[in-house]
């Protein structure tokens, strides 16, 4: 009886208006920054190395770039802040997690594009 309450309280949570994405995908993450009683939108753009759990619970990892320092950041999948999630463009990869990209630097780091 408790799981079943606990699931219709967290499927009326879950977001059904998120693109599709996996890992190796590169996409353009718009998060709502409230400073003080000011709120703007900041987007975060890089690739997805990483989806883990389900439900509610699910969270994305999205690395990027910046200044030549590698940049990871872990969002909730349902969250409220995100404001909108795009798809810049698809990446082949056979894996789910692509973890060993933090190693990787210059054209071997490359992913290659799903046309």
């Amino acid at each position: 009886m408790n799981t079943n309450l606990v699931n219709e309280i967290t499927a009326s949570q879950l977001r059904h208006d998120l693109p599709e994405f996996s890992s190796g995908d590169t996409v353009k993450v718009s998060v709502r920054i409230i400073e003080g009683n000011k709120s703007r939108i900041q987007n975060f753009e890089g690739v997805v190395i990483s989806r883990r759990g389900g439900g509610i619970s699910e969270t994305f990892t999205v690395r990027k770039m910046s200044s030549g320092i590698g940049v990871e950041r872990n969002f909730p999948l349902h969250s409220p802040a995100i404001a909108a999630i795009t798809v810049v463009r698809r990446g082949k990869v056979r894996r789910n997690k692509i973890t060993y990209i933090r190693k990787l630097s210059g054209k071997s780091a490359r992913i290659k594009e799903i046309l």
